[in-house]
């Protein structure tokens, strides 16, 4: 095994023309790898369970295209319906009878979901969300909670999560006038008592439309809202005529399912869905109750459009990615392969006391340096980021690729074998042996 950073001449050249005209060489942040001393990774192609530079070194891969790839990359059924359906045409902007197909099968499986409207990203479906939540209500106000992220839309940039946390001294974003915000209430996660007295503020009373949260929070690492939280927004948003939105962007199908509201058993009002639902392509949607999905255009006052929502080729791979998640024990089985990772290393963290902790939700995970827990996000902003750039250089100089922030979520396909997981396995224990 390597010891050291592979060469990588390719990715550095490419990479330094990528910075001459895309600002920090990327089209989204985090992929710049900012604080992790080093090159970013640079992909070629990629199949199965790993992903391949421009240099030609072959990477474990948990990132997964940030937890869209549950059935791994390239995979041939969805290629194959994919290549079928674009030689039909790639684009209409006009309705197609796919989109009919796959929004029933998401109904299906999430019994919240009565209506849904499609989309091309998770920003903007939780956008969407948010703006349907407050032509329902009338109201103007939206709570989220401190550390989640739900996309990039103004109003939601406010103490957001891990891709935007130490971008500003309140995890914002420069560019966004006071007024944006000014209707967003930001609360501590997994704080009940803060939650009742928000429904009880009299500034608030009867402004807040609606509730929006990652029922399992993947952009702090992997820290799941308690019972007990969860059934306190439940009875509040209902008490008070508000609406609970689940973001299940990073959740949806992938911890289960019928996603995280089939963990906890609570229907939420709105759910918001991406990653998984495209099959690898761009898609996203919102849906939940007739009632509240009836009020967009073309039926009612709420306007949400977009020329690309509902892309054929899109719906024909996330229906080809869904239908594959029926398959008998399929959950099981890509919750036994990620346990042959985070089942030792735990328990060499606690035979060894070390300060150090992963946490887990399905296929989904995340390896905490500095702390034995992390149950918000003040938890973890006080993370060993030091120790966590000695690792993420460790495991890519040995072949592992993992998400380049510790407050993200690794995640586990149904196509990593055995063998690359214990090798993971064997290389983490090694990391935290030898610390």
């Amino acid at each position: 095994m390597p010891t050291s950073m592979p060469t990588r001449p390719n990715s550095k050249k490419i990479y330094a023309q990528l910075c001459e005209v895309i600002p920090g060489g990327v089209n989204s942040p985090v992929r710049a790898c900012k604080d992790m001393n080093q090159t970013p990774l640079v992909a070629s192609h990629a199949f199965a369970d790993q992903v391949v530079d421009v240099d030609g070194h072959f990477y474990i891969d948990f990132c997964g295209s940030w937890g869209a790839l549950i059935h791994g990359h390239a995979h041939p059924s969805i290629l194959d319906a994919a290549t079928k359906r674009m030689q039909l045409g790639t684009s209409f902007g006009i309705t197609t009878e796919i989109e009919e197909k796959l929004a029933r099968k998401v109904i299906s499986l999430v019994p919240s979901i009565e209506k849904i409207r499609f989309v091309s990203s998770g920003t903007e479906a939780t956008m969407s969300a948010a703006r349907l939540a407050r032509g329902y209500t009338g109201r103007d106000i939206i709570i989220k909670f401190i550390g989640h992220y739900h996309g990039h839309a103004d109003f939601f940039l406010v103490k957001a999560g891990s891709g935007v946390a130490g971008l500003t001294a309140t995890s914002s974003s420069a560019g966004i006038p006071k007024e944006n915000v000014q209707h967003t209430l930001c609360l501590p996660f997994n704080d009940s008592k803060a939650i009742h007295e928000a429904f009880r503020n009299p500034l608030y009373e009867g402004r807040i439309a609606g509730v929006i949260l990652e029922p399992i929070a993947g952009n702090m690492g992997v820290v799941a809202a308690t019972q007990e939280f969860i059934q306190t927004l439940k009875h509040e948003t209902k008490k008070h005529d508000a609406l609970l939105i689940f973001d299940e962007v990073m959740t949806g199908f992938r911890v289960a399912k019928g996603g995280a509201q089939a963990l906890y058993g609570v229907k939420p009002d709105l759910t918001c869905l991406a990653k998984i639902l495209g099959g690898g392509f761009p898609a996203a949607a919102f849906g939940g109750r007739s009632e509240i999905m009836d009020c967009l255009a073309p039926l009612g006052p709420v306007y949400q459009a977009g020329t690309l929502s509902g892309n054929p080729v899109a719906m024909e791979a996330g229906l080809q990615a869904l239908t594959m998640l029926d398959k008998p024990g399929f959950y099981e089985a890509l919750e036994v392969k990620t346990k042959i990772i985070t089942e030792p290393v735990k328990a060499f963290i606690a035979k060894n006391k070390i300060n150090a902790c992963i946490q887990e939700a399905g296929s989904m995970f995340t390896l905490f340096f500095g702390r034995t827990s992390i149950n918000n996000m003040d938890e973890a902003m006080s993370l060993d980021k030091g120790e966590f750039v000695n690792f993420f250089q460790y495991m890519f100089a040995n072949g592992v690729y993992l998400p380049p922030l510790q407050m993200e979520a690794w995640f586990v396909s149904i196509v990593h074998t055995t063998e690359n997981l214990e090798r993971t396995r064997d290389l983490i224990l090694k990391f935290l042996h030898n610390r």
